[in-house]
């Protein structure tokens, strides 16, 4: 089965991020053999003064394969109230992959542009049967847990921060493509317009490689290299991957 488990506002202005909490989330989940991680993608949602945020306002969302889903709810629920920061307002959302259908999708589509209400939120969430809690502080977090998994089901949002297989931020140097698809769980290797990259030729990785989340495929873009005659390609900058993603 495929599971969505979205987080959101777990950190405050001294803690680490959401997205360091759901990177040790997936690695506390496989360590206790309650699923495989298939990837975890950060959600940038509504920039705007009267939304309580830390720094960026973003959420997180773990895709998570498993033959027994029933212990994820109550271990990731643990886990926030162990490790979520003093004064965040954590939120969490778990459903089925199917579950996640247009309805939530809009949802997440218009977090990313609107304010929205806790209120909305557990009813949209109870119509269609997925899991919707505040597990800290005033509860404000559902709002962006609940867009995560929805933005993470449209499949043209956001940057991937925790691939299946090794771990992305340890991946450096020039590899061509066929290492990089061993290496890491990716699925599409491409030029920003779309055109596919030569799985042999090869890419600098640079020290911020993030693949984003593109037409619900891991895709990793690259550019052509300037001034080398040991690889064809680099990583898109990190300006660049920030600029379509957020």
């Amino acid at each position: 089965m495929r599971i969505l488990i979205g987080i959101d506002d777990t950190d405050n202005l001294e803690s680490r991020g959401t997205g360091y909490r759901a990177r040790d989330l997936a690695r506390q989940i496989a360590l206790n053999s309650f699923g495989i991680l298939k990837g975890i993608t950060r959600h940038q949602l509504f920039f705007d003064r009267r939304i309580p945020y830390t720094s960026h306002n973003s959420s997180a969302c773990l895709e998570i394969e498993t033959h027994d889903p029933s212990p994820l709810i109550g271990f990731t629920r643990e886990y926030l109230l162990r490790e979520s920061a003093p004064g965040s307002d954590a939120g969490l959302a778990v459903a089925l992959f199917e579950q996640v259908g247009p309805e939530i999708v809009e949802w997440g589509l218009r977090a990313k542009k609107e304010i929205l209400t806790q209120d909305e939120a557990r009813r949209l969430a109870g119509k269609h049967g997925i899991h919707l809690e505040g597990v800290t502080g005033t509860r404000d977090g559902i709002i962006g847990s609940l867009a995560a998994i929805g933005l993470r089901k449209s499949g043209n949002d956001g940057r991937y921060i925790g691939v299946g297989g090794r771990e992305i931020r340890e991946l450096k140097g020039v590899l061509t493509g066929t290492r990089l698809f061993s290496e890491i769980r990716i699925d599409a290797i491409e030029e920003k317009d779309g055109s596919t990259i030569p799985i042999t030729d090869k890419i600098n990785t640079g020290d911020w490689m993030r693949p984003v989340l593109r037409n619900h495929k891991i895709t990793l873009i690259a550019e052509k290299a300037q001034n080398s005659e040991s690889y064809e390609w680099q990583t898109a900058s990190k300006e660049y991957i920030k600029s379509i993603t957020g």
